[in-house]
């Protein structure tokens, strides 16, 4: 039976890395994105030979109606992961209330919202799997990161309250907490203050997003079959 995993952020690096691992695995997929449709479509283009179905959906993420566009659209649905997300960077007090206020509608009341709105297709199912991507800056917290930090760690409290509520539905929920991995949130950082951070890695490099999507597979699989509740950090050994 076609089984469908809807991932939202699907246009992001971890987005696109987690969409193409899931597709070889067999997988059919409702792509979520918000402003870059060209990556979808190309993202399309390359999930193509696997032969599943792919369903892009466009929705705003950061605005309160947005999580009611996708979930209207969802039919059958086997699995969640919400990879939907972008840092906010600088002082606390620099932080205008719009921003915060956009900041945890993205990272906080959508992914709970959206979550509400889908679970009765998982609970008609007997099972169902969640997965939030949030940060080790949910877990450690990091200066000039304030806000991010806090939606971060709002995402893994999240995790763990609703994976107690929903276990004897037969459904998982977990977060995954990557480190500094190769994406386009790296941009805003020179050269130097990368080598700086890789430096600082036990590792001596950032995650390649495709190690984020093997992750997700795994806590998708039934090689995770008694897992729920917990947080999968992958990291290089940064702030263990």
């Amino acid at each position: 039976m076609e089984k469908f995993i809807l991932i939202t952020g699907a246009s992001g690096g971890i987005g696109q890395a987690v969409a193409c691992y899931l597709a070889e695995k067999g997988y059919s997929l409702y792509l979520h994105y918000n402003k870059n449709e060209q990556s979808i479509q190309k993202l399309m283009q390359t999930l193509m030979p696997f032969g599943g179905e792919y369903i892009p959906i466009k929705a705003d993420l950061a605005q309160p109606e947005g999580y009611k566009t996708i979930s209207t659209q969802i039919l059958s649905l086997d699995a969640l992961v919400y990879a939907s997300g972008n840092s906010q960077y600088g002082l606390l007090m620099d932080l205008k209330q719009e921003e915060a206020e956009e900041l945890m509608q993205l990272h906080v009341l959508s992914p709970l919202m959206l979550t509400k709105e889908l679970l009765p297709k998982f609970f008609a199912k007997k099972s169902g799997n969640i997965i939030i991507i949030s940060s080790i800056w949910g877990q450690t917290g990091a200066a000039c990161e304030v806000a991010y930090s806090a939606a971060k760690g709002a995402q893994i409290a999240f995790v763990k309250a609703l994976s107690k509520e929903v276990a004897l539905n037969g459904i998982r929920v977990n977060a995954i907490a990557p480190g500094a991995v190769e994406t386009r949130m790296m941009e805003g950082f020179t050269k130097e203050e990368i080598a700086q951070i890789a430096y600082e890695i036990p590792m001596g490099r950032l995650a390649m997003p495709e190690e984020i999507a093997k992750a997700a597979a795994f806590l998708l699989s039934d090689d995770s079959s008694y897992i729920t509740g917990q947080v999968l950090a992958v990291n290089g050994g940064w702030y263990t």
